[in-house]
């Protein structure tokens, strides 16, 4: 069908539990039940390495709580691990489906508001699924990476033209460390808000509960926890976690 896009129902089994207030929804990797409440937005964000996604001590699973807290209750904010990609893109999918035919029409694709981040390879992860949500149609409001580190056989630098905005947090030193620069597809259709650098040799910041891989790579580790840097990632999200002009003016308070 022209215009649209189908995707597949995955079988029941990979259905773990019914979600019911977006905002609230747990931030695990498994594909749940159709939301009752459509997402206004929805926040996806990848832990690095071999992290779980549930994991306390870490920078992304710290900022989704952060940001659950004070965004539209019917925002939708999860975290994944890095190598649940294709999982964080199905259910994408599922939630901007709103009237469950399991095909995305055009105007199902222009509602969508979608924020992507990670750290490490979660950032890396990041980019890839703004890339695939491009090949569907689908735009993305904004992209953010924290010292973004790809696989071999990825590519983190370009950012797809599907991408309103994108920002680049990265440190230059130890065995992992960052990508330094990202650029545009499309510099007519993607604004590359920044490439901030931090040198964690001249500003350390202290991290806890860190693993024996953290102490091989202390930058790469102080980068996950900078509070100076996830506060900044909170500041550009909630920005656009703001209800547009039109639905306000659409919806106004009594």
């Amino acid at each position: 069908m022209a215009g649209s896009a189908r995707f597949p129902i995955l079988p029941a089994v990979t259905v773990m539990f019914a979600l019911t207030v977006p905002a609230a929804f747990a931030a695990d990797g498994a594909v749940g039940a159709r939301p009752s409440v459509i997402p206004s937005s929805i926040v996806i964000g990848f832990v690095g390495g071999f992290v779980r996604h549930d994991n306390p001590h870490h920078g992304p699973v710290q900022f989704a709580e952060r940001i659950r807290h004070g965004c539209p209750k019917d925002a939708y904010v999860r975290v994944f691990e890095n190598r649940h990609r294709k999982t964080a893109y199905q259910t994408i999918l599922r939630l901007l489906d709103r009237n469950h035919d399991n095909i995305l029409s055009d105007e199902e694709k222009a509602q969508a508001r979608i924020i992507l981040y990670g750290h490490s390879w979660g950032a890396s992860a990041a980019v890839l699924l703004a890339r695939e949500l491009n090949r569907a149609g689908i735009p993305v409001l904004l992209t953010v990476q924290v010292d973004s580190v790809r696989k071999l056989w990825q590519q983190d630098r370009t950012i797809p033209e599907n991408v309103a905005a994108a920002v680049n947090f990265y440190q230059p030193h130890g065995l992992v460390h960052g990508q330094p620069e990202i650029i545009a597809a499309d510099p007519a259709r993607t604004l590359i808000l920044g490439n901030h650098r931090f040198d964690y040799r001249q500003a350390p910041v202290k991290c806890g509960g860190n693993s024996w891989f953290d102490h091989l790579t202390p930058s790469h580790a102080q980068s996950e926890c900078d509070p100076h840097i996830w506060a900044q990632v909170e500041d550009l999200v909630r920005q656009r976690l703001q209800p547009e002009p039109s639905a306000v003016a659409a919806n106004p308070q009594p």
